[in-house]
């Protein structure tokens, strides 16, 4: 075989390797496994509280509404907000920020970082934090990957940018077809325990039609358990004070 032949196969080789390196931390996207491994980036927390998170907002049809209602029951929350959404709705993203809700990075745009080279996700969670920060005036410390995927590329990047990733140990899983407030107040009480992240979505924009609506009905629900159980609920940096 002569060199060349040789080459190709070797480099081949070395390009699966690579691949399989990036996106070896997407196993902590199996529930089982970061909750036993990686307690913390499950989003498991002080065992008197309940960390309530939101993804794949800001978005101006639907966000209002959660925050309306977060008001009225005085929770505060925590909001991985998306970097083309801030773009568009900068002055909600503020809104967030200004009733007291913890704002976080959730990527750019909403893609596998496991199916994206390391640079293009270091430039994708760089220009995120930079809209986040313009609109918001703060700095966000938390990351959460789209799709809650996780690559060597992309906690590279985080840590460069000093974002602590956490992912979710209950969520309501609305972006499923069919789904309703029954469904997800009954998906997310099944993980409802002190301690628990809990992920929902205010904004449909990746999700089908009304999805956001259905986390947005089942919301009292979830607050009223936790009431009753004794857990109090805030944002992700409450949950690990």
């Amino acid at each position: 075989m002569t060199g060349r032949k040789l080459a190709a196969p070797v480099a081949v080789a070395a390009f699966g390797a690579l691949l399989a390196v990036n996106a070896a931390p997407g196993v902590t996207g199996l529930g089982p496994v970061r909750r036993r491994a990686f307690p913390r980036l499950a989003g498991l927390g002080r065992p008197d509280h309940v960390a309530l998170t939101f993804d794949d907002g800001p978005d101006p049809r639907t966000t209002p509404a959660f925050l309306d209602l977060l008001a009225e029951r005085r929770v505060r929350a925590t909001f991985f907000l998306l970097g083309d959404m801030v773009a568009r709705a900068p002055s909600l993203a503020a809104q967030i920020s200004a009733a007291g809700h913890e704002v976080a990075v959730h990527g750019y745009q909403h893609r596998y970082t496991v199916l994206r080279d390391p640079v293009t996700v270091a430039q994708d969670l760089a220009r995120a934090m930079d809209v986040i920060a313009n609109a918001t005036g703060v700095a966000p410390r938390w990351y959460r990957p789209p799709y809650g995927v996780l690559s060597a590329g992309a906690l590279l990047s985080a840590r460069r940018l000093h974002l602590t990733p956490v992912l979710w140990s209950a969520w309501g899983r609305e972006w499923t077809p069919g789904a309703t407030a029954a469904t997800v107040h009954q998906r997310v009480s099944a993980g409802l325990s002190g301690g628990a992240t809990v992920l929902l979505h205010d904004s449909d924009c990746t999700s089908p039609t009304g999805s956001a609506n259905a986390a947005l009905g089942a919301l009292p629900g979830i607050l009223d358990r936790c009431e009753a159980d004794g857990l109090r609920v805030g944002s992700i940096s409450e949950h690990f004070r």
